[in-house]
């Protein structure tokens, strides 16, 4: 809220006796600053807020806001009553009432301001403190948290003699934003409880992010990074101790990391400005090497592509559903679309769906790019990509012609370019001489072999057949199972998405999306299971954690299962990895296919011989357990042994036996 109230928008001598004369008195000011263009306009949007529901809560505070059109920019006003103005509270009249404005269509503004004053207004010492203000600067400043409330006492001197926590801000991301993101973000903020530390955490997922209020990155001691795509807008954290780290770690370790940054700290090690570069080079530390960044590129463009996959994906699958197999030669729905007749919606589903996997293989490449070489590569990685979906060259072209595209930029940019042409370079000439040289190599040179390559390899999985589709079943159920949701799992997924991000996927092309997603739905249940048949064998926190897998893995998240791989890796992966292969031997065995990408057993009505594909699962589901468990008694029974070993040197004489000559 740093920009959002200043001393201007503050008054500690509200006069006002109705909730209406408190509008009109904070409204005024948000007019003379010029963050409202129609006083009366801004009135009745907030009086048709305030008739839905009474705005007003416990402990004496009024909050009326709304969204209007008459709002330039996101502003909250604050004042002091003397008398107390009824907002409809229960306990009472309201002596500070917060007027809230955003400007229409601003979701995200008007719930951020509202989120961030509610949790501030839960704390006690902070409405004391606004009580207690002498000035509108000081109350100002209390609202944006650059000012401390203090307990009683004169506040500069309590301010002094009580040390503040120590304050990080963290961002968490993962390919695809889903799980690791916010299991990580979860982490983190218990560990920083813990720890006794001021924790906030921006998650950076598939439903877009918000961001830290710039006031809270400027009060931060440190930074914690755990990711795995590029942290978006890394620039607001330069010149501050940063730890930055793959996102499992944020999950697994997240103490050391609080612990790693307050060292840094204490050493005064701080961040330099960011390193001239990609989005992707400043998402890791400089030692980096090639492998590493070029697995980030990659996992930039699959995080980006992934949404367009599920939702393109469930929709074709909902329109074959609803409108019957031939519906793929359904006319355009521009041309004829009956109301009244459920093929015609089926139809609409099928090729709203086609749209969006059109799109698949552009973005790909177009955020390939963006990983490499920031906002100038998205032209000619989208171009690129486009002339791979247009050939035919599929995914494989997708990956080639990001990276062209972000190589060619790069190397445009080494250019030394004369001063009067630098102003226009990013808008112009980038794109145009970029999007010339990817074009002319993906039409002209490489585009042609790449299609090749892809059609060679759709007509031989296309040709798999009894034990060779049982052995990649194997292969593909062990990548997903091997790091749960890592790079080796979504390679995995990326390879059967791109099977069926077609509107006529061939039959192989769904049996591999029907192995990859029941192998990847097996550890979690698997767990959950272990956890309800022995549970001795885990901590009380892992069998809570067990509770969340069941629907996890059913959902096809296969990060339900981390927390158990985090605490046990070497007997809950093995365990897993066989569970997926048998699953996925399985499920090529019986010859389950599936139109769609994602949603677990919620889409088993699409499934090619559902009940077999969820006797495979099942199988799968109890391999895992059986193993899990297996190995954990084996441990335990181990340790045991040699505590039992040990206390029998320990009795008798009390006396360790002595080794004759």
């Amino acid at each position: 809220m740093s920009d959002m109230i200043t001393a201007d928008l503050v008054d500690l001598d509200l006069t006002a006796d109705t909730k209406e004369a408190a509008a009109r008195a904070l409204a005024e000011r948000m007019v003379a600053l010029g963050r409202v263009t129609d006083l009366d306009g801004f009135l009745a949007d907030v009086a048709a807020r305030e008739a839905q529901m009474p705005t007003g809560l416990d402990g004496g505070i009024g909050i009326p806001h709304c969204r209007s059109a008459h709002v330039t920019e996101p502003t909250l006003a604050f004042g002091r009553s003397t008398n107390g103005i009824d907002f409809g509270a229960p306990d009472g009249p309201a002596d500070l009432i917060f007027l809230i404005a955003a400007p229409t269509g601003a979701d995200d503004a008007h719930l951020t301001i509202l989120s961030s004053l509610a949790r501030q207004l839960m704390d006690s010492t902070f409405t004391d403190a606004l009580r207690a203000a002498g000035d509108a600067e000081s109350a100002s400043a209390l609202i944006r948290g650059e000012q401390t409330p203090v307990e009683g006492g004169d506040a500069e001197g309590s301010a002094a003699d009580a040390p503040r926590p120590f304050r990080i801000v963290a961002v968490t991301s993962c390919p695809t934003g889903i799980a690791h993101t916010y299991m990580a973000a979860e982490s983190l903020e218990n560990a920083g409880r813990d720890a006794g530390v001021d924790l906030v955490v921006e998650t950076q997922g598939s439903a877009g992010f918000t961001r830290l209020d710039p006031a809270v990155i400027a009060a931060a001691d440190g930074v914690i990074l755990a990711h795995d795509v590029a942290v978006r807008e890394k620039d607001r954290f330069a010149g501050k101790p940063t730890v930055d780290v793959g996102v499992k770690a944020g999950i697994n370790r997240p103490a050391e990391l609080i612990a790693e940054v307050r060292e840094k700290a204490a050493r005064g090690e701080v961040t330099q400005a960011a390193r001239p570069g990609t989005p992707v080079d400043r998402a890791g530390e400089s030692g980096d090497g090639y492998g590493t960044r070029l697995r980030k590129w990659l996992m930039s463009g699959v995080s980006y592509m992934v949404p367009f996959v599920a939702a393109g994906g469930l929709l074709i699958a909902l329109g074959f559903a609803i409108g019957g197999y031939r519906i793929d030669e359904a006319p355009p729905v521009t041309e004829h679309f009956a109301w009244g007749q459920i093929d015609s919606w089926g139809a609409l589903l099928f090729q709203i769906g086609g749209v969006a996997f059109g799109f698949l293989i552009p973005v790909l490449a177009g955020y390939i790019a963006y990983g490499m070489a920031d906002r100038p590569g998205l032209v000619p990685g989208f171009v690129g990509g486009m002339i791979a979906y247009t050939i035919n060259a599929g995914f494989l072209g997708g990956l080639v012609a990001g990276l062209l595209a972000g190589g060619v930029v790069l190397a445009i940019q080494r250019i030394d370019i004369p001063p009067v042409l630098r102003g226009i370079m990013p808008v112009v000439v980038i794109p145009l001489l970029s999007s010339m040289v990817v074009g002319f190599l993906m039409l002209v040179v490489i585009g042609k072999p790449i299609a090749e390559a892809q059609k060679a390899m759709t007509d031989w999985l296309g040709s798999l057949s009894g034990s060779n589709a049982v052995l990649l079943g194997i292969l593909l159920g062990l990548m997903m199972c091997f790091d749960l949701g890592g790079p080796v799992n979504k390679v995995a997924y990326a390879f059967a998405t791109a099977g069926i991000a077609v509107q006529d996927p061939s039959d192989s092309a769904m049996k591999i999306m029907a192995a990859v997603m029941a192998a990847g739905m097996v550890p979690p249940p698997g767990m959950a299971l272990a956890t309800t048949l022995r549970r001795t064998l885990f901590t009380p926190t892992e069998r809570e954690n067990g509770k969340a897998a069941w629907v996890l893995g059913a959902s096809f998240i296969s990060e339900g299962a981390i927390p158990f791989a985090a605490a046990d890796p070497l007997r809950v992966i093995p365990a897993s990895m066989a569970g997926g292969a048998v699953t996925g031997a399985l499920t090529m065995t019986f010859g389950s296919t599936l139109r769609a990408p994602h949603g677990g057993v919620w889409v088993t009505f699409l499934i090619g011989k559902p009940f077999l594909y969820l006797l495979a699962i099942a199988a799968g589901t109890a391999v895992t357990t059986g193993l899990v468990i297996l190995l954990k008694g084996m441990r335990r029974t181990a340790a045991e042994g040699a505590s039992a070993a040990d206390a029998s040197e320990g009795s008798g004489t009390g006396k360790r036996p002595v080794a004759t000559a």
